[in-house]
């Protein structure tokens, strides 16, 4: 049988991966708070809805992809939303970057309808969204992903279940550690060629064929070396995955001394109205501490 699909949250990544859902050939409605975000899937053949709960009354499997925590139980739990319109038998999946905790909470609610859910937070930024080649990372029944995975293989290329509820989430804020060190580190290492009248150009293209390789180098890496901070994953809602990271630390009572250092960076770019830039903008705010210390 195939599975109607909806389609909650049509933002920068949200939109190519329901145009890509579409493209594969499936029946898609979706729901938009902006018209202006809509109208790309109006004019490809998607269903407008007039709400969330209406959307999920129409179909058996409903994803999310919004910007925080408080976003998802809005559209979820709050009125008029999924809840409120979604039957017996069909999914959530949401693919927004939240709280575990929250997740967790949220799966037991919908369960209490006969609704399942599946946390599935994703990686690969816009070009992977657009591309179909996002990393996807799972939490939630087993049965549940599996009846899923084909629609997820239209939108990723790396699909791994991690584990119960919120695992996902839990993966997704390891894979923000890495990335947002990993970004710190590029521009630190930029700003010491820099600094030392070397060109870092040639540094990027030295280091891309050693152990220091990765694709933040590749791609972050060009940006910093252009300049060019068009947002491919914005500064302020990299922020807010760090404040999740944080969160989960403290629940667990550890310190991350490299995340806690990310997060200081990011803040100090939205400081300084950053927050719309991509997060390797981080080389900039570094760049303004150096001055600030001269």
């Amino acid at each position: 049988m195939t599975e109607r699909i909806g389609f909650i949250g049509l933002g920068l990544m949200g939109a190519p991966m329901a145009l890509n859902l579409l493209r594969a050939g499936h029946r898609l409605a979706v729901y938009a708070r902006r018209e202006t975000a809509l109208a790309p899937l109006r004019e490809a053949g998607a269903e407008v809805c007039a709400s969330p709960a209406a959307l999920a009354g129409a179909v058996d499997v409903v994803f999310t992809i919004v910007s925080d925590t408080e976003d998802v139980e809005q559209v979820l739990l709050g009125p008029d939303g999924v809840i409120e319109g979604a039957r017996p038998g069909s999914v959530v999946v949401d693919m927004s970057t939240i709280s575990a905790s929250a997740t967790r909470a949220i799966a037991a609610r919908l369960a209490g309808r006969g609704v399942a859910m599946l946390d599935a937070p994703v990686s690969g930024g816009d070009v992977g969204a657009r591309e179909g080649r996002l990393s996807i990372m799972v939490g939630g029944d087993p049965e549940v992903f599996a009846r899923v995975r084909p629609l997820f293989e239209v939108l990723g290329t790396n699909i791994v279940h991690i584990g119960e509820h919120g695992a996902g989430q839990v993966c997704k804020a390891c894979n923000q550690v890495v990335v947002g060190g990993t970004i710190a580190a590029v521009a630190e290492a930029l700003l010491l060629a820099r600094a030392s009248g070397v060109d870092a150009a040639r540094v990027r293209e030295a280091l891309l064929g050693g152990f220091a390789a990765s694709r933040v180098l590749e791609l972050h890496g060009q940006r910093m070396l252009d300049g060019d901070y068009r947002p491919g994953f914005k500064a302020r809602l990299h922020r807010k995955d760090m404040r999740l990271v944080e969160e989960r630390a403290r629940e667990q009572g550890l310190e991350l001394p490299l995340a806690a250092q990310v997060a200081a960076h990011l803040e100090t770019l939205l400081a300084a109205d950053g927050g719309e830039l991509d997060s390797a903008a981080i080389l900039s705010a570094l760049e303004r501490m150096q001055q600030d210390a001269g």
